[in-house]
């Protein structure tokens, strides 16, 4: 009687075993830049107002080296590992420029997704625009045509509804400081950044769902200047 030979050949769960350690290596070799920046974040108010130019440098280029070393890998399949972390690091440099405190930006100044782009390039922001479309970046924008790390019009739009979050907690944190006057700036930038949104037609759930609560955000601005208001601390028709 002929011995009975395997039907499946072990080969084929050697390769699936070499496939998963290679995932496990990229995987580790991503987490690593994301364990790096999450060590640089200590929040996003705390540094804005303090230390704000060596953080944000340094969660800048963490995102520019992670875009050189994911790139060479499927975007799609990792990209979930990173989105979080360039929302945060998007948030961190858009808020920290509105204050004044990063960048050469006038204080108030709500940086477009191409100024952001650039600022993670460490180009000029004056050549932005023309340099997307001359040279490989670390951190393009919007990227359809390769596969390859960039920050999507998602990501930035998530990190402009997170802005309106940290800035009704700011203008509440400014009146105990004795500063009246910038909730009155914070509650009109944030009224002038939910038109924005109004404009929008949103695909995505999440982004939608997020940009339907910067109206809870405008009613905590509005809260805070009606009470300004009422103590006389600034002029009754300034809200």
């Amino acid at each position: 009687m002929a011995a009975i030979r395997g039907m499946v050949d072990p080969k084929i769960f050697e390769q699936l075993q070499a496939d998963i350690d290679d995932d496990s290596n990229v995987r580790e070799e991503i987490r690593n830049f994301l364990q790096k920046r999450e060590r640089q974040a200590f929040g996003v108010v705390k540094e804005a107002l303090g230390s704000a130019q060596s953080s944000i440098d340094e969660q800048v280029n963490t995102i520019r080296d992670l875009g050189s070393v994911a790139s060479k890998y499927p975007y799609y399949k990792y990209h979930h590992m990173w989105s979080r972390h360039t929302q945060d690091t998007i948030l961190a440099l858009i808020f920290s420029v509105w204050l004044g405190v990063y960048g050469e930006h006038e204080q108030g100044t709500l940086l477009t997704i191409n100024d952001v782009a650039s600022y993670m390039n460490g180009k000029p922001i004056e050549t932005a625009t023309s340099i997307f479309n001359v040279q490989p970046l670390a951190v393009p924008v919007n990227v359809k045509d390769r596969d390859v790390f960039h920050i999507t019009t998602e990501e930035y739009l998530l990190a402009l509804t997170d802005l309106t979050e940290e800035l009704a907690r700011l203008a509440v944190n400014s009146v105990t400081l004795g500063d009246y006057q910038r909730p009155l700036q914070i509650s009109k930038f944030v009224k002038d950044l939910h038109a924005g949104f109004q404009i929008l037609n949103l695909k995505n759930d999440i982004l939608r769902r997020k940009s339907d609560a910067i109206k809870y955000n405008i009613k905590k601005t509005e809260d805070v200047v009606y009470d300004l208001s009422l103590r006389n601390l600034i002029p009754r028709n300034a809200s």
